[in-house]
């Protein structure tokens, strides 16, 4: 896939997810010991989590259903400046209320995963000024670039945070250095958008658009939806925030190789994404969707019963070899089965749907990792919902399959 083949709205596009998501990497490496670092407990940090992604719900809800009519170049723009008023009070205070408002009203991103308006206008963005047939390879390089981005903001993270220790920093100051970061690529992102062209807007509505944005396809994105939520209602339990902390409350493993581990894993991540657009030629995009999530879901299962060290970092990374491969096919099937002019509403109610279900997940896995004895429920809870989903969609789906 070469860059010209891309244009230039597509390049910019590619440019403002791999930004992104290496701020969202390096953060949340070091997002719940900054906060443990600050004194709060497992329940309290738990109650944020969640609270961040009740917020970036609510906002990106309101923002994607609006795009396709307002203007989709203004709505990113208006999501990295939510950016950047979520971290400055991150950065600069240690008070409970303040970051409490901060998260929920701004944009943060507690997984390393998307959060906030940006996949849903970008994706209905990149649907616009692409061919049809190429859509499920440029989502996968989409989320290839995603990938490796975030791999090396984990890197970076987790390193910058041991190093400045090494150097005599107090862990709460190395921490909020990655922060102030994070507010800084908020300003960066709202520059990048402001080169976007009028070329990725939406096309004057065939029909006139009802709740949320949706027309014709109203019945199957909500549909869609439910099953999403499920999905990220499990994922929920597992953000590489709340692992990275598993990882180093179990085998105390220090910032600098927590950066190592999720560079691995999400450049893994990355390219699996890659191997589905073959299959997806072969068999169709929902059955890669479950064929591929299924032996992901039991490898999740079997990490926090490994023996040690190794053997849980080797199943993890081999579960991140495979975890991605239902993405692009994700993506693609929802673009496909709506109207264009309800592509940025889709792909928002369907992602508003995710972040809901995901939003719920930390404050119960903060509970569990308070107990001990439950620390490693959030693994096996999140596997056999995620199983659950993966046979629901097939069973909803599997007749109106589309292959590329």
């Amino acid at each position: 896939m070469g860059r010209e083949r891309l244009g230039r709205d597509g390049n910019l596009l590619f440019l403002t997810r791999a930004a992104r998501m290496f701020s969202y990497g390096f953060l949340s490496v070091v997002l719940v010991l900054y906060l443990a670092a600050l004194g709060f407990g497992t329940a309290r940090v738990g109650l944020l989590l969640t609270l961040t992604l009740v917020g970036d719900t609510a906002i990106s809800l309101w923002i994607t259903t609006h795009a396709d009519r307002i203007g989709r170049k203004t709505m990113l723009m208006a999501g990295a400046a939510l950016m950047t008023a979520a971290g400055i009070p991150f950065a600069l205070s240690g008070d409970f209320t303040v970051l409490l408002l901060a998260a929920t009203l701004g944009v943060i991103s507690p997984s390393g995963n998307e959060v906030g308006p940006f996949l849903a206008i970008e994706q209905a963005a990149l649907s616009q000024i692409l061919p049809e047939q190429r859509r499920t390879a440029v989502f996968a390089w989409y989320n290839l670039a995603g990938s490796f981005a975030t791999a090396c903001g984990a890197l970076a993270g987790g390193w910058t945070a041991q190093i400045l220790q090494q150097g005599g920093m107090a862990p709460v100051a190395s921490y909020r250095v990655l922060v102030i970061a994070y507010a800084a690529a908020g300003l960066v992102l709202a520059l990048l958008f402001s080169r976007v062209s009028g070329a990725v807007e939406a096309p004057p509505a065939a029909a006139a658009a009802g709740r949320l944005g949706l027309h014709r396809s109203r019945n199957t994105v909500i549909k869609l939806s439910a099953l999403f939520s499920l999905d990220a209602f499990a994922g929920g339990f597992v953000i590489q925030s709340i692992v990275a902390y598993w990882f180093h409350v179990r085998y105390g493993v220090a910032p600098g190789l927590l950066g190592s581990i999720f560079f691995v894993a999400n450049i893994l991540a990355g390219f699996s994404a890659l191997y589905a657009v073959r299959l997806a030629r072969q068999i169709g995009l929902i059955n890669t969707m479950v064929l591929t999530h299924i032996p992901s879901n039991v490898l999740l299962i079997l990490v926090p019963l490994m023996p040690n060290l190794p053997l849980a970092i080797a199943v993890l990374l081999l579960r991140f070899s495979i975890s991605q491969m239902d993405v692009p096919t994700r993506q693609s099937y929802t673009m496909a089965v709506v109207s264009p002019d309800e592509r940025s509403a889709a792909a928002g109610v369907t992602g508003i749907a995710r972040t809901t279900g995901a939003a719920v997940a930390p404050v119960l896995a903060g509970q569990c990792l308070a107990v001990p004895a439950l620390a490693s429920a959030p693994f096996l809870i999140a596997g056999g919902l995620k199983i659950v989903y993966d046979l629901l969609l097939y069973r909803s789906f599997r007749k109106s399959e589309r292959k590329l």
